[in-house]
This record gives structure tokens, sequence and C-alpha cells, in this order.
């Protein structure tokens, strides 16, 4: 699915999802991915029972981010008390839902100018 909003060239946006790949701000990637305003990287992932503290450590050691959309997949997926509890240590705020709601939201706010990331798992 392509997804189109205007934002500022040198801020990354989904620009489109499916097939098992992403495409952010003209770049492709293949699975899984992290998308922060400034940069974009692969993301070793492939479902959401591996979604772990440890695996969201590029958010958490970014310093920059306050909410984190995660796309779960098809379809939300809770998050647990103790990674909720973990991340808000680094007072980032995260936010569940599936990977589709994700990549529209997270442009949805990116252009509002929120500092905010997206750890999306990759759909078929």
């Amino acid at each position: 699915m392509e997804i189109s909003l205007a934002v500022p060239k040198d801020r990354q946006v989904v620009e489109s999802y499916g097939d098992w790949q992403f495409k952010v701000s003209g770049h492709q990637f293949q699975g899984s991915v992290i998308v922060f305003p400034d940069r974009s990287e692969a993301w070793p992932i492939s479902g959401f029972e591996e979604l772990t503290a440890q695996s969201l450590m590029p958010v958490t050691a970014s310093g920059q981010i306050e909410v984190l959309l995660v796309g779960c997949g098809t379809r939300m997926q809770m998050i647990t008390p103790e990674l909720r509890g973990e991340m808000r240590k680094h007072g980032v705020s995260i936010e569940p839902m599936d990977t589709g709601a994700a990549c529209r939201t997270y442009n949805v706010l990116l252009a509002e100018g929120r500092a905010v990331a997206a750890a999306l798992i990759a759909i078929e």
C-alpha cells in the first residue's frame, strides 16, 4: 500500500509497505525496519514474539524519541507491562498497533513535528 503526506525533505517518511518490505524516503528495506525522523535502519525481527527491550535498544539509545509506535504485524498485540515499564524508564511511550496503522500514524506524527519513531514488523 502506498502512503503520501507532505513533510520536510530531510525527514524519513514511510512511503509504502507490504510484500515483506518497506519503502522509506526512497530507500527499500527488506524485512522489518525502525524508522526515526532522521534515519531508518533494518531491524532483525520477523515476529512480535521477538520484541524485547534489547531489540528496541536503537530507540532507547537515541535519547531523542518520546513516542514509539510498534507495528505488530497484521494485527495489534499487547505490550507487556515489563516492556512498557522499561521503555518508560528511557522516557519513551510505546504504542502498539498493526503495521499498516503504525506506518500511517508515524507519518502523521512526524508531520506534526513530534519526537516519534516506528518499529515496524514486515507483513505480506
